[in-house]
């Protein structure tokens, strides 16, 4: 299970939600804005940077390490990181702070001896999630996180009470954003399970989500529009199918343009000849990818063959 890449993509989501778990948190946090940097000489991507806003001018730098598995050398690296990280960024930063986020201190580096220093630091913090407390006591976000952690059979019950939550408590639609988040950890926890298999276990279904909602909407539109025209029943049902479907090539467009820059028309003419239920797929699949040669690679596997 891809735990620190679902930690980061929350994060993307809700940035201010890294704040909630320091007991000092800036002042303006909600201004903060999460991003991955490179540091060139050497190399090093750090994966989690929390960025202050620059209108205010040098502001504290905070960096994040979601780290599920043991790593003897993880304090080395996050040490030579953060430290080159912020020299060469100097000027732009007053301060930095370090968050580490572990499932349990059994997860922890063994030997800390040698970075006692900088772990007894207050600029170092250590979270254990499973020291957050009763997560129905726990804001939701932090609960969303402390589900990553728990077993399958405590899971599903859980999940639905997240979901409870989300409804009564976040307005749309960063509501739909937070269901997406609770239904893609289970999805991950549930490997052998089809993602409308877990949608039924949540007790939700595709057209709650996030990606159905905004596919609806346009194709209902283009539907709408294609059923005056044949001013038929039957072409408005068929309208609004093609529509739906016309839509979600177009979402699914949008979203590599957004991330990868300018799309082939090879590979667009590709995307619009995949069925519904492939592009709906792909709309989830293209979170994950690092660049096109992802996209590529799925395509080769999911695109149907063709048959004469």
């Amino acid at each position: 299970m891809r735990r620190d890449s679902l930690f980061y993509k929350l994060f993307q989501q809700y940035p201010s939600l890294l704040f909630e778990l320091l007991t000092d948190p800036p002042i303006n946090a909600q201004a903060y804005r999460f991003d991955s940097v490179a540091v060139k000489e050497p190399t090093f991507a750090i994966d989690g940077v929390f960025l202050p806003p620059e209108s205010d001018g040098q502001g504290v730098v905070y960096f994040c390490e979601v780290q599920f598995q043991r790593d003897e050398e993880l304090y080395e690296r996050i040490c030579a990181e953060t430290s080159l990280y912020f020299y060469r960024n100097r000027k732009r930063f007053c301060d930095w702070q370090v968050v580490i986020i572990y499932p349990s201190r059994n997860t922890e580096q063994n030997d800390i001896y040698p970075h006692r220093g900088f772990l007894n630091s207050p600029q170092v913090h250590r979270v254990y999630l499973d020291e957050l407390g009763d997560i129905q006591e726990l804001p939701l976000g932090l609960g969303v996180m402390l589900l990553t952690t728990l077993g399958e059979s405590q899971a599903p019950a859980v999940a639905r009470y997240l979901l409870t939550r989300t409804h009564e408590e976040i307005v749309t639609p960063s509501s739909q954003a937070m269901m997406e988040m609770i239904t893609t950890i289970m999805v991950y926890k549930f490997e052998n399970l089809s993602r409308r298999e877990v949608e039924s276990m949540l007790g939700i279904t595709l057209k709650e989500t996030r990606v159905y909602q905004e596919i609806k909407e346009e194709g209902r539109e283009e539907g709408l529009e294609q059923g005056r025209e044949e001013g038929l029943e039957e072409g408005l049902e068929q309208g609004i199918e093609q529509g739906i479907e016309q839509a979600t090539i177009n979402l699914v467009i949008r979203q590599l343009t957004k991330r990868f820059g300018k799309i082939s028309q090879r590979k667009i003419k590709s995307i619009s000849g995949l069925p519904l239920s492939v592009l709906e797929e792909l709309s989830e699949a293209l979170l994950d990818f690092q660049s096109l040669n992802d996209l590529q690679s799925w395509l080769l596997i999911h695109t149907p063959a063709k048959t004469d």
